[in-house]
């Protein structure tokens, strides 16, 4: 397959910018794209990254699921939990859980979300200018996260900060900076005494619920509790928080969504949407346990497999006019939240709280612009989404 044409590097500021032509490529040209310099393969076509994702046998998260370097290998259990086990082991461990991430479990927090909406929003609604990312879209799932875990309200900015901090890369490097690494660390440290005091007074939080879960006949450790906050934490503060960034920011580009969401009230399409044409999460990776032949090419085992859902939802051979933003889109066959035994614990919560969110925005403003020369998006290989995106509200509703 041809690779000289165009280069994927996950690390580049210039694809991170503007990916999706570049998958465009590889769907084209090199469906099982190689990287030689990073060292790993690329499935960028929604059937391959749909059969990987469900096939754990041959595509497996032993290893974990970053390119990053210091998160690779068989150590990577100790910074993911389950998330680096195929089941069965995934199934028990995710399985203490999983029922807390249930669409009818999370539906009974609906007025919470709201509640804890409408106070993050309430002192920048008036302002002339306001940055939705950062002070709004972001705080609002790590909020909620924060609260089911345990964590006390007076720590919930300061968890945000520094899990901000564990995905920023200073160049186009996997290589973490001092920055990162001590924000690591002071998590870390947080997550081990929130544990301790946890498990000397047990409330009623998922971090309870782990500290005093059997796994055939063995409590899990500290360090494995640890893990799961980083994870969990993570994927709430991340990955929903720039989806609904990602949805405001195409709310402002394209004037018939805007009005669509904002004022006819689609606010699940316009996740969903979102969700599909430039989904936060843009990618995972897998370790192949056996020699391959996809599309002639030669896989050998042991090889790092990267899946590009991101891709999968832009093919033109699932989805019609894949590059056009459809608020009147199905959008059933994306493959943002995964698929086969991986499939997003949190993908339900999400999808509760993101329309939810411009919902609540939706009550006080009719009409807004961004400031994009003040905009700064985020530079990571994994995540696609707003750091900074600074909002104009143009007209406001009375109320």
């Amino acid at each position: 397959m041809r690779t000289d044409t165009v280069s994927y590097d996950p690390f580049s500021y210039e694809v991170q910018e503007d990916p999706y032509p570049v998958y465009a490529w590889m769907r084209e040209h090199a469906p099982v794209y190689r990287n030689e310099d990073r060292n790993f393969y690329a499935l960028s076509r929604h059937a391959d990254v749909f059969a990987a994702m469900r096939d754990a046998n041959t595509f497996t998260n032993r290893n974990g699921i970053s390119l990053e370097s210091s998160l690779w290998g068989p150590q990577a259990y100790k910074n993911v939990f389950f998330l680096a086990l195929d089941p069965p082991d995934h199934t028990t461990l995710r399985g203490l859980v999983q029922k807390h991430f249930t669409p009818r479990q999370v539906a009974g927090r609906e007025a919470r979300i709201r509640e804890l909406t409408r106070r993050r929003l309430e002192p920048l609604i008036e302002r002339d200018r306001f940055d939705f990312a950062h002070d709004f879209a972001a705080a609002v799932p790590n909020d909620v996260v924060c609260e089911m875990l345990g964590i006390p309200e007076a720590d919930w900015d300061t968890i945000r900060f520094d899990t901000d901090l564990l995905t920023r890369r200073e160049n186009a490097s996997d290589e973490r900076s001092p920055d990162t690494l001590a924000a690591a660390f002071r998590l870390a440290t947080y997550y081990v005494h929130l544990v301790a005091d946890i498990r000397r007074h047990p409330g009623d939080n998922l971090t309870s619920i782990l500290t005093q879960a059997d796994v055939n006949g063995v409590r899990l450790t500290d360090s494995e509790i640890v893990a799961f906050l980083f994870l969990i934490v993570s994927g709430g503060n991340e990955s929903t928080g720039k989806l609904i960034g990602n949805a405001w920011y195409h709310g402002w580009r394209l004037p018939d969504v805007q009005r669509a969401g904002l004022r006819d009230g689609r606010f699940l399409d316009w996740a969903n949407e979102t969700l599909r044409f430039d989904s936060s999460s843009q990618m995972t990776s897998r370790t192949v346990t056996r020699d391959l032949v996809l599309h002639d090419t030669e896989v050998p085992a042991g090889s790092r497999m990267v899946l590009l859902h991101a891709s999968g939802n832009r093919d033109p051979r699932v989805f019609d006019d894949p590059d056009r933003f459809d608020i009147d889109r199905n959008t059933k066959r994306m493959l943002s939240f995964g698929a086969g035994p991986h499939h997003c614990l949190g993908g339900a919560l999400a999808m509760l709280e993101i329309p939810i969110v411009l919902e609540e925005v939706a009550a006080h403003i009719a009409e807004y612009d961004l400031d994009m020369a003040a905009a700064e998006r985020v530079h990571s290989a994994h995540q696609r989404g707003f750091a900074s995106l600074p909002c104009v509200p143009v007209e406001r509703r009375t109320r």
